[in-house]
Order: structure tokens, then C-alpha cells, then sequence
């Protein structure tokens, strides 16, 4: 009972204020908390850690945004991506919400419900919630893990705890879902009026079960590269079973105005979410589909002929980085692009838009599309309209020619993520459909027993992404297309001949206005086969994974790239040296390196300063020093 007021005392404020402030769910606003395991129910601790785990905009700024989706490229930005963290961002998140929140409440209710089970005190349903407790708990904890790296798996035991290696997270994870997942007896459900505790699935106890063996398909691969055998028993088992396979099946959330955990988890005003170099690169070319027949007559005068890469300025625009179009301004729209592409992420200029997004509000910085290049004394060279032009600026360091650029990192003249992500009226997604095809295309690439063809899956996949941006009018012709995007990669997957090294594209000069070729190469990615393979299956499925998980799963996104190196990811701009990136330099920036990218998220230095035993334990645990660029267990290493 010791250990059961401990928990009941350790989530009874965090659960009081999310529940207060969710109108949605004003019938729980009841104490819930009884000093008798038997007068607790379980069923609000539940719902207290999924909503928690939502995210409030305070920590969806700071983690998903911030850390997650700028790791993920995902969106344009600095911090995290360039080797730099934040102390209270990682503060809020893993203590104050985690720790003492999320993981807390989940945990509280496992224990009420084996406090009940124990005592007999308990609804005929119970055990199936603490099945349905256990595998919203695997979640959270390799969250928190894929993150920073070891945790304290028993740390709810007791305080200063120590902390588990991600191998030992990774097999009590696999472990718990297997368990629960085999556990839940489906012959006793849990009672329709308990569904508005679970704003996931209701407590719909079959799709329980196909999570869970969803997330076991989706950590089996995390294990891919450092343990192939572990990882094929455990994949071939979950997806010999039940799992996500139709959208009536997504783990999801629906979000909504306010600011308590259920506000979506990218309405900020304040954050522009620009186009990342990264998904440019993908985007462009890829299928072969033309921006003509996407888009209405109103924007053709604004497509720029096949094969343009745009005007070169090269005295303004960033060109220490692997990314293939440093250096160029596209002064339009790309003559062909992947259709989820305009559906995502909206045109500069195109205030006609109803996913034209205007924030920040209290400025016109959204809708001004006019701005300048400088030269070097500060007056104006060039002043340039960027409505209806496609651009992503790479992250990094600039340099002088930042100062004289006011134009590549704008609110106006860069694409800029759709309104109905940013309004509070998504759902917010943690497990679709696709992602289910693209592991059993990824395990059928590695020869593993999958039940339907890698090609099969792969297709299958690409075609739930496209019904769920709604261009499925152009997916026979997607599936179809050999052309290369800008990264060297086609969609066909009986396509696998390799680009050539480089293809000619004609620009214009922007100081002097002459047109001419030059060769763009098609970037080397280091991290995967020694840069010497850009087209092979495993690149395709890992590249529709990446754009098909855009904007809900960047830490998943991360993590691929963490584990595999794919996709290509451009290396930051080197202008002048990052500071917390030593390793890139002008003279090595042409090639890919796990240096060049961050890895984990530095633990809080309130861990350190409050239980240096155990902090010394996850570092040692770690097998590196807690810094950014320290690669987890399941990561690449070189």
C-alpha cells in the first residue's frame, strides 16, 4: 500500500490538472484518487498519460517541434540539428512531464490494477486494462528512450533510480507487448461507458491488440542493424498476427483549440514550419508527375521549364553543403514534383489558399513576399518577389552571406506547412497504416517471412499516404515513373538502375543574367553503402516511409535515419564552423558522416544535479558521453 500511495501521490496533481482543463472530459472531473487501490480506476490513469503524451504547447514547442522535427528534417531550423540543446526544454520534458507525468500516471495504473487483481477487488475487465496500460507504456518509454538514450525501466520503484541500457529498454519493451498484447482477452470487453477514457480507441480491445503488435513490427526493426536475429524473430511474430493495416485502425488523437494537452502539437504562431531542404530534395521529380496537371491553369505561367535548377547566386546563398541545389533560387515552381508535395506545404503568394497559413498573426511577415539580397556595404543588389516560387533554405551556418540575405529564411517566401496542421482541428497521428506496409516492404527487402510481397507492401503503403493527401488520382503514374528525384531515387519498384553522377540543368547567372548548363550532382550519401548506391529497394521504401510519416512522426523519421542513414540527408551549411559540430568543415562537407548529425538529446542537468549516482549510471550505460552527437545502441556508429 506503500508503494501504491507513492504513485497515487506522485501523478494525483499532474492527472487533476489535465483533467481540469479538458472540457471534453468534464464527466471525469472527479477525484479519482482514493486512499483504496479498489476505489481507484484504473481507466483514468490511462486517459491522464495518452492525453499528457499529446503534448501541451508548451512541451510539443520545445520537443516535437524544436528537437523532433528538426532532428527528423521534417522542417527548416538550427538548434538540435546544428549539435546545440536546450537545458530546460529537455527539463520540462523528460522530469517534469515524463518522469513525474506520462510515465508516472501509466505506471500508477498498472499498479492499481495488480493491487486490485491481487486483492480480488477488482471489475471483470481489469486485466484487460492493465494489458492496454502496458502497451501505452512500451510507447512511452521508447519515446523517452529513442530520445535520450538509457531510462529507468524500474525507476517508479523508487527514487534515484538506475538507469537501464536501450538494449535493456528495447527487450523489456518487446517483452511487454508480446505479453500484453497475447494477454487481452477479447471475450471480456471493457464497457462502452468507460470508452471516453481512452481518446485513442475507445477501448476497443482488437484495435489494442493491433497496436501492440504494430509497435513490436516497429521496434523488431529499430533492432535491425545491431541484432538482425532478434530483430527477424521478434518482426515475424507480430506480423504473423494482427496490426494496423486501414485507416480506421490509426492510433490517433484528435486535437483541439486551447492550450492544455489536446491543442494541436504544431499551433504555435510563432513557429514558421518552412520547408526543409531535406523533403525539397525528395520532393522534386520524384514520380514524374507535373506540376501543370496538379495545379490550375492559374499557376502555369509561374512552372519553370524540365531541367531549370533556377538563378545562381552564389554570394548570397549558402554553397558549403552537400545539398545538390546550394546556391540556386528557384524563381518558380518545379516543373514536376511528388503531388503530396502542395498538399503539405503551401506556395509562397498563395493567399487564395484556404491552407494558406498567415501566422504569426499580430504581423504581415506571411504575406510579404518582397525582399532583398544586400551587398556587401548593406545596400540593395537585388529585390525579389518570392510568391509563387519553391525554396527551402539549408540549416547551418551562412555566414556573410546570411547578413546579405534577407530573403532564403522568411515566413513570406518559403513554403510553410498547411493551415489545418496548425489550427487545432488534426488529428495527431502515432501509428497509420503505411508505416505497417513500409516494415513489411522493409523486412521483405531483408528476406524475412512477411505475408504479403515487398513490392506489394511498398505499393500499398504509397497508395494509403496518397488517399490520405488525396491525390490518388495520380498514383498509377507515381508507381509507374523511373525519373529520379534530386537525391538520385525513382518510385518504380522494378527500377533500380542507378543516376548517372551528375545531370545538366540550365540556370541563370543572378549577377550578370546569363543563362547557361551546369552539371547538379546527385549527392553521395556516406552513411548508406559508402554513398555508392541511391536507388536501391531499401532506398525507395525508406524515402516514401519518410514522406509519408511527414508531420506527424518526425522522432520515427529520426530514428530511421539514426539506424540507417536514409534518406539522403544534406549536411548542414559550413560557412564558417559550427561550434558544436567540429567535425564539419569546409573541406569535408561533400560527405555524409553520423558526426555531422545529432544523435540523442543531452539528459537534464536536473538528473545529474539530483541523482548523480544514477546519472553516471546512464552515461555509463550509454557507452559515449552524454552529448548530442553520441550514437544510441541501435544506431549507426560509423
Amino acid at each position: 500500500m506503500k508503494t501504491l500511495n507513492k504513485y497515487l501521490a506522485a501523478t494525483a496533481l499532474t492527472a487533476t490538472m489535465l483533467f481540469s482543463s479538458c472540457s471534453k472530459f468534464d464527466e471525469i472531473n472527479e477525484n479519482p484518487f482514493g486512499a483504496r487501490s479498489h476505489q481507484v480506476q484504473v481507466e483514468y490513469f490511462i486517459n491522464n498519460s495518452i492525453i499528457g503524451a499529446q503534448m501541451d504547447p508548451h512541451i510539443a514547442e520545445r520537443i516535437y517541434v524544436l528537437y523532433w522535427m528538426t532532428a527528423g528534417h521534417f522542417s527548416y531550423g538550427g538548434g538540435i540539428s546544428v549539435g546545440t540543446h536546450n537545458d530546460g526544454w529537455s527539463t520540462d520534458y523528460f522530469s517534469k512531464s515524463y518522469m513525474a507525468g506520462w510515465l508516472s500516471a501509466i505506471n500508477s495504473a498498472i499498479d492499481v490494477a495488480d493491487s486490485q487483481l491481487s486483492s480480488g477487488n477488482m471489475k471483470e475487465y481489469t486485466q484487460n486494462l492493465k494489458q492496454v496500460a502496458r502497451i501505452w507504456r512500451a510507447y512511452l518509454m521508447s519515446e523517452i528512450a529513442d530520445t535520450y538514450g538509457p531510462i529507468p525501466i524500474l525507476g517508479f520503484k523508487g527514487e534515484n533510480p538506475v538507469y537501464n541500457s536501450v538494449e535493456e529498454v528495447y527487450d523489456f519493451i518487446l517483452k511487454e507487448l508480446k505479453e500484453a498484447e497475447a494477454t487481452i482477452d477479447l471475450g471480456t470487453p471493457i464497457p462502452n461507458d468507460l470508452s471516453k477514457f481512452d481518446p485513442a480507441y475507445g477501448y476497443n480491445l482488437e484495435m489494442w491488440k493491433k497496436y501492440a503488435n504494430s509497435l513490436r513490427m516497429r521496434y523488431a526493426m529499430r533492432l535491425s542493424e545491431v541484432n538482425p536475429t532478434r530483430a527477424r524473430s521478434e518482426f515475424e511474430d507480430a506480423v504473423s498476427k494482427s496490426y494496423i493495416s486501414n485507416f480506421s485502425e490509426t492510433f490517433k488523437v484528435e486535437e483541439r483549440p486551447g492550450w492544455d494537452p489536446l491543442s494541436g502539437v504544431m499551433t504555435r504562431e510563432w513557429n514558421p514550419f518552412m520547408l526543409s531542404a531535406t523533403l525539397n530534395t525528395l520532393y522534386q521529380g520524384l514520380g514524374g508527375i507535373r506540376s501543370q496537371d496538379q495545379l490550375s491553369p492559374t499557376y502555369h505561367t509561374y512552372i519553370k521549364p524540365e531541367g531549370y535548377v533556377g538563378v545562381y547566386y552564389p554570394n548570397h546563398f549558402a554553397t558549403a553543403t552537400n545539398y545538390p541545389t546550394a546556391g540556386y533560387f528557384l524563381d518558380g515552381l518545379p516543373n514536376k514534383i511528388d503531388p503530396r508535395a502542395y498538399k503539405a506545404f503551401v506556395i509562397p503568394g498563395d493567399f487564395s489558399n484556404p491552407e494558406f497559413n498567415s501566422y504569426p498573426s499580430w504581423t504581415n511577415d506571411a504575406r510579404t513576399t518582397e525582399r532583398n539580397l544586400l551587398n556587401v556595404n548593406g545596400t540593395i543588389f537585388k529585390t525579389i518577389d518570392a510568391a509563387f516560387t519553391w525554396n527551402a533554405p539549408v540549416n547551418g551556418a551562412w555566414g556573410d552571406k546570411g547578413a546579405k540575405n534577407q530573403l532564403a529564411v522568411y515566413e513570406g517566401t518559403v513554403p510553410r506547412l498547411a493551415n489545418k496542421f496548425r489550427n487545432n482541428t488534426a488529428e495527431r497521428i502515432f501509428f497509420a497504416p503505411w508505416e505497417s506496409n513500409f516494415l513489411i516492404a522493409e523486412a521483405a527487402v531483408r528476406g524475412w517471412n512477411v505475408p504479403k510481397s515487398g513490392q506489394q507492401a511498398y505499393e500499398d503503403g504509397i497508395a494509403q499516404s496518397f488517399e490520405y493527401w488525396g491525390v490518388s488520382s495520380f498514383l498509377a503514374d507515381y508507381l509507374n515513373s523511373t525519373e529520379y528525384n534530386m537525391a538520385g531515387t525513382s518510385v518504380a519498384w522494378t527500377h533500380m538502375a542507378e543516376p548517372p553522377a551528375t545531370h545538366t540543368m540550365s540556370y541563370v547567372d543572378g549577377e550578370t543574367g546569363a543563362t547557361g548548363t551546369v552539371e547538379i550532382k546527385y549527392p553521395d550519401n556516406h552513411l548508406y553503402q559508402n554513398g555508392q548506391v541511391k536507388n536501391d529497394l531499401l532506398t525507395k521504401v525508406i524515402t516514401q516511409k519518410f514522406i509519408a510519416q511527414v508531420p506527424w512522426l518526425p522522432l520515427e523519421a529520426w530514428s530511421d535515419h539514426r539506424r540507417l542513414g536514409l534518406p539522403f540527408f544534406e549536411n548542414p551549411a559550413v560557412e564558417i564552423n559550427l561550434t558544436n559540430m567540429p567535425h564539419l568543415n569546409p573541406g569535408n562537407v561533400m560527405q555524409a558522416d553520423i558526426k555531422n548529425f545529432p544523435q540523442r538529446v543531452k539528459y537534464p542537468s536536473s538528473i545529474s544535479n539530483a541523482n548523480p549516482a544514477g546519472y553516471q549510471s546512464a552515461v555509463s550505460a550509454l557507452g559515449g558521453p552524454d552529448e548530442v552527437l553520441t550514437p544510441l545502441w541501435w544506431a549507426k556508429k560509423n
